[in-house]
Formats: C-alpha cells, structure tokens, sequence
C-alpha cells in the first residue's frame, strides 16, 4: 500500500478524554481526486481526513491520527456526539450522487481493506464501529453510498454484513423499528435514519419505510453485537 505524505492544516485536539473507537468511511464527492485534495488542504475549507485513498489504491495522509481531524461534521452515534473526537475518518475517491455516483474500483477496495485493517489493529476498533458518513449523519449525508462494498469489507472483517434467521423475523411498524435504530446506535430521532440504515446494509431497498428483510437485518445486526 504507498502512502504519500500530503499534510492539511486542518486538525486540532482531540476532546479531553476522548478515545479513538470508531472509523468513519467518505466519499470525496467531488468531481475528480485532485478537486478533492485541494479542498481537504486548504485551511479556508475547514474541512480534512486522516487519509485519502484514490481510485489507484494511492493512499494520501493528511492528518497525524492523535489529533482531531474535521470529517463528520455534525453527526452523533449511539447517543454520543463530537464524532471527530473519537473516530479517524477515511475519504475514498468517488464523485458522489452530485457529479456522478459510480462503483468504487478493485484496487480502491483492496487499499481501503489494507488501511482499515491496519487502523482497527492499532487502535483496537471493532468491526461494528467502521461506519459510513450517513450512518453518524443520516439527515446529512449519503455517503460513503448504496454502491460501496460493505458486504466484501465485512467478509475481510471489516465492518458488519447481517445474515439474518429466523429468530429475527418480527414486527416492522415505524415506531418498533425507530427504537431498534436507536439500539444500534442511530440517531433515531432523525427521520431519514431508516434510510441510512438501508443504503449501508440494505443498498437494494431505499424507501427509508420499514419492510421486512430491512427489519430482520436490523434485528441480526443487534443479535451479532449485543446491543
């Protein structure tokens, strides 16, 4: 995996006390890589990553992973808020839903896997904690995206796929299902959660209503954690 230096002057300190215990996956969503590069450098953007991974698997640090890098934005997770405190976050080349959203390249994947892997190992992340852009801020945001390949990431360990049972089939009317979000660790006050939820563990069904299927893997998901 080459990494290449490119520091951003946007950082600061971590909260008092703060711990890094989650991963946060982007898009860059915009037009090409360079766009993307400049923006996360330049200091009026007040915007940055702990690193970037291009469409070549060229990996780009921004920011020393100690200090608090400015990704999440306003976003919460199980309960908790100041997101950037307590996470690293990766941005992954793709131009987004604006400039035209497309599948995201074997070798991107592979680097991704590789820098993930590596974070989680040294930081001591868990696998449920390698989350999207849009699950920590469903109102906000739709990224990393319904076409990025959670699925191939879980299998290498990294991240979450349901498998749903039996014993997860039960009812999917809005107010059951908001709850269940809210163990997960979902904003579930935010009305377009559910949909969130679907486009990171769900991508063929993104009604943001309940269904079944998206209900029994939400309900693996609690069985698999604990939650």
């Amino acid at each position: 995996m080459k990494t290449i230096p490119l520091p951003s002057p946007n950082h600061g300190p971590r909260a008092d006390g703060a711990r890094i215990e989650l991963l946060i996956l982007h898009y860059t969503g915009m037009p090409t890589a360079g766009d993307a590069l400049r923006r996360l450098c330049d200091p009026d953007a007040q915007v940055s990553a702990h690193y970037t991974v291009d469409e070549d698997g060229t990996v780009y640090a921004h920011v020393p992973e100690e200090r608090r890098a400015w990704h999440a934005g306003l976003s919460r997770w199980r309960g908790r808020d100041d997101v950037n405190s307590r996470s690293l976050g990766i941005e992954i080349v793709n131009p987004g839903h604006e400039f035209g959203y497309r599948p995201f390249p074997a070798a991107q994947m592979a680097a991704v896997a590789g820098l993930c892997r590596d974070l989680m190992g040294r930081h001591g992340i868990a696998p449920a904690d390698v989350l999207g852009h849009s699950d920590v801020a469903p109102g906000r945001k739709e990224d990393p995206g319904e076409l990025f390949d959670w699925p191939g990431l879980a299998a290498a360990g990294i991240g979450l796929w349901p498998a749903p049972t039996r014993e997860d089939d039960g009812p999917c009317d809005a107010a059951g299902v908001a709850a269940l979000l809210g163990r997960y660790g979902y904003d579930a006050a935010d009305p377009r959660a559910l949909l969130a939820f679907q486009r990171h563990f769900h991508p063929d069904r993104l009604t943001g209503t309940p269904d079944p299927e998206t209900v029994r893997r939400l309900r693996a998901l609690l069985r698999l954690t604990g939650r």
